[in-house]
C-alpha cells in the first residue's frame, strides 16, 4: 500500500511542475508590482545591520547635541498705520514764551547831560556830593532832599555813581538817590535851560522867547531868529546843529557831547559847542565854548 502511494506522488510532482511552467514561445503575463509606500521603513522586528557594532559605540559616551536651530520668524501681517495722535499741549519755558511774546519796545539808553531829581531821601535828609565815586570820598557840597533839575555831567565805572555841579565844584552823589526827568532832549528841538558861554573872548548863547540870543561883552544882545534845529535821529541823544541869524548876519552853533571845562571854575561839562559867526557888515568869527542845561 505504502509503495503504491510513494508511486503516486512521484508522478504527480513532475505534472504539477509542467503546469506551472509557461510553455515556449507563449508571453508571459508579470505580475504588475505594487509600490511599497514604506520602502524605506525597515520591517518590523527586522535585524538591524550593524547592530553589534551600534551596541559597542552606545558604550561611548554620546558627543554633547548641536544646538537647535532657531526656528524663522513666521511673518507676521503689518498692523494697519493709526493716525498719529497730536501731542499734549505743554505750558512753554518762561524763556520760550517771553520770546513768543511781542518784543517791548526797547528803553533808549540814557545820554548824558541830562537832568535828574534827588529822591528817596528824607524830607529833613541832604545827599551828600563826594570828592570821589566811593561813600568814603571826602563830602565837598550836599543837595537838599527836595533839589530838582540836578545835571548829570558823568558816570564813574561801576555806573553807580554821577558826577553834579554844584555852585563852583564838581562832585560824586550815588545814583540810587536820583531819579532822571524825562523828555528833556526833544527832536529838533534845545533844552530851555540850555547856555553855552566861552572865553578869550567872552561870549554866550541861549534860547529866548522867540528864538535865541547872543551876548558879548559891550555890545547889546543880539535877537536871533531861530531857524533850524538838526538832531542825529536817536532818541534822547543831545547832539545838536543849529542855524540862527537877524538882519546882521548869521550864527551857527554845533554842540556835541563831550567833557568840556571854561578853564575858570572847577565845574566839568558834558558839552562842548562851536560857533560860526558871519555877515555882511562884520567879519566871520568862530568861536568855542562848553553848553550846560543845568537850572
Amino acid at each position: 500500500m505504502l509503495r503504491i502511494l510513494l508511486t503516486g506522488l512521484a508522478l504527480s510532482v513532475p505534472l504539477a511542475v509542467s503546469a506551472q511552467t509557461p510553455a515556449e514561445g507563449v508571453p508571459t503575463e508579470r505580475p504588475i508590482a505594487k509600490p511599497v509606500k514604506d520602502a524605506a521603513k525597515p520591517a518590523e522586528n527586522a535585524p538591524v545591520e550593524g547592530a553589534a557594532t551600534d551596541a559597542a559605540k552606545s558604550a561611548e559616551p554620546a558627543p554633547a547635541p548641536a544646538p537647535a536651530a532657531a526656528p524663522a520668524p513666521t511673518p507676521q501681517p503689518a498692523p494697519a498705520e493709526q493716525p498719529a495722535a497730536a501731542p499734549a499741549q505743554q505750558p512753554a519755558p518762561p524763556a520760550e514764551a517771553a520770546a513768543a511774546a511781542p518784543a517791548a519796545k526797547e528803553k533808549p539808553p540814557s545820554y548824558l547831560p541830562n537832568l535828574f531829581d534827588v529822591t528817596v531821601v528824607e524830607t529833613w535828609d541832604t545827599l551828600n556830593v563826594r570828592e570821589s565815586p566811593d561813600g568814603q570820598g571826602k563830602v565837598v557840597a550836599t543837595l537838599p532832599a527836595t533839589a530838582k533839575g540836578i545835571q548829570l555831567v558823568a558816570r564813574d565805572g561801576t555806573g553807580k555813581w554821577g558826577k553834579v555841579n554844584v555852585g563852583e565844584v564838581s562832585g560824586w552823589v550815588a545814583l540810587r538817590f536820583l531819579k532822571q526827568q524825562p523828555g528833556i532832549w526833544q527832536p529838533a528841538a534845545l533844552p530851555q535851560s540850555l547856555s553855552c558861554t566861552g572865553t578869550e573872548p567872552f561870549w554866550g548863547l541861549k534860547p529866548g522867547k522867540s528864538g535865541m540870543v547872543f551876548s558879548e561883552p559891550d555890545q547889546p544882545d543880539r535877537q536871533l531868529e531861530l531857524r533850524k534845529v538838526m538832531d542825529r535821529g536817536l532818541e534822547g541823544e543831545p547832539t545838536r546843529g543849529l542855524i540862527a541869524g537877524d538882519a546882521k548876519g548869521r550864527v551857527t552853533a554845533f554842540i556835541r557831547p563831550d567833557q568840556c571845562s571854561d578853564g575858570m571854575s572847577d565845574r566839568d561839562f558834558a558839552l562842548a559847542v562851536s560857533v560860526i559867526i558871519d555877515g555882511q557888515d562884520q567879519p566871520s568869527r568862530m568861536l568855542s565854548g562848553c553848553c550846560s542845561i543845568g537850572r
